[in-house]
């Protein structure tokens, strides 16, 4: 048996949907909006993919057997 991430399977379909919405919001700002705040969106949609790609790792890992 597999090891259990970080986060719950409700908590990791909410990180994936705010990374869908993140990573599509920050080409459409970026075409609408003038300055770069549009940066921001992609910023999150980092961090977001970052903490879902830590729960796979996690996820991947061994059980430890003692």
């Amino acid at each position: 048996m597999r090891s259990a991430g970080f986060l719950s399977e409700r908590q990791r379909r909410f990180a994936w949907l705010g990374f869908l919405l993140a990573a599509c919001q920050a080409p459409i700002a970026a075409k609408v909006i003038d300055d770069a705040s549009w940066l921001f969106a992609v910023v999150v949609a980092m961090c977001v993919a970052t903490v879902i790609l830590a729960d796979d790792a996690q996820r991947r890992r061994p059980e430890m057997v003692e």
